[in-house]
């Protein structure tokens, strides 16, 4: 599709909210300008999301990438009434929680700040649910896979960037937090420390050894 440069700005908007509509997923602006035969699609993108501003439908950026959403004030009226099939273990939510708050992070980083070994499926189904992704190597010896959070993990939770992840107050203000927790909390360093800096996870059983423990549990 070409020749948006001289048919004017309106219907550069009107074509980038039909390529937003139409699309299954959310598009970088890259893509969306690519799909449009290379027209510069920011200022359209900035337009059209004022023009959505305050109705009930508005188009927002979620990493990076642009799609339509529900007004929140509005999202309790297309609230589908249904239990979801499956829920994350607390395992998946452990070691999400550690890769979204360090990533890149390694499985041995992983298990390092958790205190227990993690099993492999707990990282295949985070992976499977699009919100975890291998970014690479770790250049130490071994050279271990490193894991990091995908923008389908921003979308899903509304956050802009990982600037917007809550720290432990916020968490703990919302009630996510319960004294048990408090431990992963302090495990995962939200303050901004960095990785193990905090205590290990205390809800496993003590082990005299020293060595990691093993869960044996399915995500």
């Amino acid at each position: 599709m070409t020749g948006f440069g001289t048919e004017g700005p309106d219907e550069l908007v009107r074509a980038v909210e039909a390529t937003l509509f139409a699309s299954a997923a959310p598009l970088s602006a890259e893509a969306i300008s690519l799909h449009l035969g290379g027209a510069a699609v920011k200022g359209a993108l900035a337009d059209l999301a004022a023009q959505y501003d305050g109705r009930g439908v508005q188009l927002v950026e979620r990493g990076g990438r642009w799609h339509f959403q529900t007004a929140p004030d509005l999202a309790h009226l297309l609230r589908r009434e249904r239990e979801e099939v499956r829920r994350l273990s607390r395992a998946a939510t452990e070691v999400l929680a550690i890769v979204a708050y360090h990533e890149p992070v390694s499985r041995a980083e992983i298990e390092s700040i958790r205190g227990v070994q993690t099993a492999k499926g707990t990282l295949d189904v985070l992976m499977e649910a699009g919100w975890v992704r291998i970014t690479g190597r770790r250049e130490v010896p071994g050279r271990p896979v490193i894991y990091a959070t995908t923008p389908d993990f921003l979308t899903h939770f509304g956050l802009d960037s990982r600037r917007d992840l809550p720290g432990i107050d916020e968490l703990r203000a919302a009630g996510l937090l319960d004294p048990v927790d408090d431990a992963l909390a302090a495990a995962l360093d939200i303050s901004g420390d960095g990785p193990g800096h905090g205590e290990d996870e205390t809800d496993e059983p003590e082990n005299p050894t020293g060595a990691l423990e093993s869960e044996d549990e399915s995500a």
